[in-house]
This record gives C-alpha cells, structure tokens and sequence, in this order.
C-alpha cells in the first residue's frame, strides 16, 4: 500500500481551514502551506496537529511545487482550503493507494461546485475538473499567474466520485477574488496579446456571456446562472482593460 501526503496551500482562510483539515483526516501526513496569513488560520490549523510550514507567496504554481517538495510521500493529494473530500472520494483514493502496480501517476477529479451556497449545474461549471491525486516524482505545476494545472508525465485516469468546491460564500469574497484573479489572467495574457482592441474589448466579452448562459445551458441555474455568465463576461472586459493598462505601463 502506498502512503500519502494531502497539501492545503492557504492564506487568511480561518473560515475555511477547520473543515478542509478534517476532510483529509484520513492522509497519512497533512501539511498546511500558510502565506503568512493574517488572522487565526495558522493558529487553528495547529489545535489539529497538522504540520504547519509558512513561505511568501510569490506565485501560486511555485507555492505549490515548493509545498510539493516538502511532503513526506511520493503520492501527493492537494486541496484547496475551500474545497472539501466526500467520505465516498476518501474511499475511492485509498482503494487506489492499495494498488502496488498502478501505472496511472495522476487522476483528474471534477468538482460539484458551490456559488454562494447554491449548487451550480450548468453554466459550463458541469464540465469543471481537476488534477489534485498525483505522484510527486512525475507531476510539477507549470508557472503560469492562474489557472494552473499540473503537468503529467505519464498515464493520468478520472475518478468517479466528485470533490465538492464551495467557490464563494459571499459578494464581497467574489469580488475581491475577482479583482485579484483577473490583474493575474491580464498577466497570463500578455505574452499571447501584444494588443489590445475593440474586439478584445466589445465582441468577446459577448460571447462569453452566450456561451455559458446559453451554449452551457446556464440559464436553467436560474438567477445564479445569469449572475456567473454575466460576471464571466465582465470579467473578460476587465482582464483585456487591464492588460491594455499593463502595456501602457501600469503598475
């Protein structure tokens, strides 16, 4: 049987930390990665007797792959502090670990996914998945600002059972987040648009907004579903304003 060492990057999730610990109770070492939080994460994470370790956050791909380095165990389980591991996927990767002959060295995982307590179904979000079961010794995180996913070297499988991803519990955590993630989507973007036009814009803004309200069958989400397509497309404008900002100089 193989060991195993779930990872919980995190920075000032106090709400979080508690419940993301106990969903991974059943790893074999858990160590909380801490970006020098500000409010009690690191001190809750202690009263579970995890291992705790605290890095500057500089990007989150390198966050990561130092985490990664310091685990214990080759198989590697990481969550985020926001999502949780049902009992029936706690099962699921345990019967894998007991396999010494496994050639697979990493599994996608898709994600139930939760917008301020609602669950979403449709809105393109059906079809989210993850990589988060892996072999430290094959799997590296690219560096890329966000949306990383972890590159594979070798034969990567699906489980069945689902992670379940509470995305925002609130308006003022989305749109903090959504401030956030979109001067890193600018970033990311850069090196693919060297500039900026009305298209960019006007025109794809528009069609984000129809591809998941209507091409992903948002609209049966009801007013959450128009609430994630149209932030999707407010979203597209801001990450090509801000690029456009970033090439005229902008800090």
């Amino acid at each position: 049987m193989h060991f195993i060492t779930a990872i919980i990057p995190c920075k000032n999730e106090e709400a979080n930390i508690a419940e993301a610990i106990q969903s991974v109770s059943w790893a074999d070492e858990i160590l909380v990665v801490d970006s020098y939080s500000t409010d009690r994460t690191v001190a809750i994470a202690k009263q579970f007797g995890v291992k705790v370790l605290q890095r500057p956050f500089d990007t989150h791909a390198r966050q990561k792959n130092w985490a990664i380095d310091q685990a214990t165990h080759n198989w590697i389980f990481l969550l985020d502090a926001d999502e949780r591991v049902p009992v029936a996927l706690s099962v699921e990767i345990k019967n894998i670990l007991q396999n010494q002959e496994n050639p697979t060295v990493a599994y996608w995982i898709r994600r139930q996914n939760y917008f301020m307590g609602q669950q979403v179904r449709y809105c393109g979000w059906q079809y989210d998945k993850v990589i988060r079961l892996f072999r430290r010794d094959t799997c590296r995180y690219p560096e890329v600002q966000v949306h990383e996913e972890i590159n594979a070297t070798g034969p990567v499988g699906t489980l069945q059972n689902k992670l379940i991803h509470h995305t925002y519990r609130g308006l003022r955590q989305y749109l903090e987040k959504w401030d956030y993630y979109t001067w890193l989507s600018a970033k990311d973007r850069s090196q693919k648009t060297k500039r900026v036009t009305l298209y960019h814009l006007a025109v794809k803004p528009i069609i984000r907004f129809f591809r998941h309200y209507i091409w992903f069958r948002g609209f049966l989400d009801g007013k959450v579903g128009f609430i994630i397509s149209y932030m999707a497309a407010v979203s597209v404008f801001m990450r090509y304003l801000k690029l456009w900002r970033l090439q005229e100089g902008e800090k």
